[in-house]
C-alpha cells in the first residue's frame, strides 16, 4: 500500500465536463479526509473511501473536514485554486496522507496529498497547511 501525491485523473476529465465548481460563495463543498500509511491512494483514486481513514478523534470525524475554497484566479498564464488551512483540535491522529474530494458530487476525488511520512498530533491540533496561492505553489494549478 502506498500514498502517491497526484491530481486525480478522473478529476481532470470531470473539469472538462463542468463537474466541479470551486467558487467560494456558491460552489461545491470540498472536504479533506486523512489516511494512515496502510491506505492506497494515487492518481487512479476516483472517490472518497473510508478504507484506512484515520479514526475519529477530537474534532476529526469520518470524511474529515470541510475546506474553505479560495475563489479561483489567474496569475500570468496559470489558473489556480487554493484552500484555507484546516485544523482538527483535541485530536490524537497519525496520518500519512489525505484526499481532497467533492462532497457535493458523489464524493468524487480531486487530489491526493502525500505528507512524506507519518504526521502525528497527540491530544493536540493537527493542521494541514496549504501552500501559497500563486502560480508556482497553489494546490491546484492549470498551466
Amino acid at each position: 500500500m502506498a500514498i502517491t501525491q497526484a491530481v486525480c485523473t478522473s478529476f481532470k476529465q470531470e473539469l472538462l465536463v463542468g463537474t466541479h465548481n470551486f467558487t467560494a460563495t456558491s460552489g461545491d463543498t470540498f472536504k479533506i479526509a486523512l489516511y494512515t500509511s496502510s491506505a492506497s491512494l494515487d492518481a487512479t483514486t476516483t472517490a472518497y473511501s473510508s478504507s484506512n481513514e484515520v479514526s475519529n478523534s477530537g474534532t476529526y470525524t469520518a470524511t474529515g473536514g470541510t475546506l474553505t475554497s479560495v475563489t479561483p484566479t489567474t496569475s500570468g498564464t496559470t489558473a489556480l485554486c487554493d484552500f484555507a488551512d484546516i485544523s482538527f483540535t483535541s485530536a490524537t491522529i497519525t496520518a500519512r496522507g489525505a484526499l481532497i474530494f467533492n462532497s457535493s458530487d458523489s464524493n468524487k476525488a480531486v487530489a491526493v496529498l502525500d505528507f512524506g511520512g507519518d504526521k502525528t498530533s497527540t491530544s493536540g491540533t493537527f493542521t494541514i497547511q496549504f501552500p501559497a496561492a500563486d502560480a508556482s505553489n497553489a494546490i491546484l494549478r492549470l498551466a
